[in-house]
């Protein structure tokens, strides 16, 4: 198998750190690796695979090595500057910020959802927001069989969605202190505001999930609203999803379609008080669903429960099993 060049940048904060995890369980074939970060984490060492790296500051000249694959998550504002740069000198970035989502160049990628992507892509792809990645991995299969024509999200997301700022401000909400990264306590509140309110009234996190979804399930005219609620929740982020279909189905398929679909695990028991769980979908990469009922107020529609470790396959895990995709194509 041909070996490969490999890049993170970011690689000392809570997504970063989590591709290292990644890597390292999935074994891809690095022959050389490198690590970067802004100037303030320059310097500092990571283990990888047993070996230490010294993580270099980001630089317009970092690419010039023949690195073939890198993936990203730094923040908005370093993939804007610096992602075209390493797409110009023959990388390929995996961008886990938000800047090249809804960019018509970029593919938004979900390998269980669109891996057909990647082949029209210009040297930058884009991973998903968390909320999202785990939502179409359900929804995908449920569309090729019945044909979506509506999704309403609510979201139940965890503090680690906001990185070490939101889970530092859980643990000092529990012991009383006031917030630093949340506008209000999070510990005993269920707040409804992720990211920044918007003109028409959504919040940010949730027009994203919206135009995600259209995009990643090529349906750029589909019908979908979301609410997004973060929770004092550690980690793994919790959807309920109600969807309405075009075609009537039959409840005992609908739920074997999801069982055989690839990424899910099904926890459907609701008598033996199975269901899914943040606690159960930290530190795997599947998509957990359960609850399963009919939407009994409209003509063709499901009620789903949709659980997965944000920072896995929200985040990191997807952004490797892309990186495996352009591995195999190059094979």
């Amino acid at each position: 198998m041909k070996k490969i060049n490999l890049a993170v940048v970011g690689a000392t904060g809570m997504v970063g750190r989590t591709f290292l995890k990644v890597l390292e369980e999935k074994d891809l074939p690095i022959e050389n690796f490198y690590v970067f970060s802004s100037a303030r984490s320059a310097g500092s060492k990571i283990i990888f695979k047993g070996k230490e790296y010294i993580v270099e500051e980001l630089t317009e000249t970092s690419f010039d090595r023949g690195i073939d694959i890198a993936l990203f998550s730094a923040g908005g504002d370093t993939s804007t500057k610096f992602a075209p740069i390493a797409a110009r000198k023959g990388c390929v970035v995996v961008d886990n910020s938000s800047a090249w989502r809804m960019d018509e160049k970029v593919p938004l990628v979900v390998p269980e959802v669109n891996p057909e992507d990647i082949k029209w892509h210009q040297g930058i792809i884009a991973n998903p927001n968390c909320s999202t990645i785990q939502a179409v991995v359900a929804l995908k299969p449920l569309h090729e069989y019945y044909s979506i024509t509506r999704v309403v999200y609510s979201t139940y997301q965890a503090v680690s969605g906001a990185g070490m700022a939101g889970w530092s401000d859980l643990e000092e909400s529990l012991k009383g202190n006031l917030p630093k990264k949340f506008p209000h306590p999070i510990a005993s509140n269920c707040i409804p505001h992720i990211d920044v309110f918007l003109d028409n009234g959504y919040t940010k996190e949730e027009m994203k999930m919206i135009e995600e979804t259209r995009k990643i399930m090529h349906v750029p005219d589909l019908k979908v609203t979301a609410t997004t609620v973060r929770v004092p929740v550690f980690n793994s982020h919790s959807e309920s999803i109600n969807v309405e279909f075009e075609k009537p189905f039959e409840l005992s398929e609908l739920v074997d379609v999801l069982k055989n679909a690839p990424g899910i695990i099904m926890q459907n028991d609701s008598a033996n008080n199975e269901y899914p769980l943040a606690s159960t979908a930290t530190d795997h990469d599947e998509v957990f669903v359960g609850r399963i009922r009919r939407d009994e107020s409209v003509n063709s529609g499901v009620n789903l429960w949709v659980v997965a470790d944000n920072i896995r396959k929200g985040a990191a895990s997807n952004a490797v099993q892309i990186a495996e995709l352009l591995i195999a194509a190059l094979q």
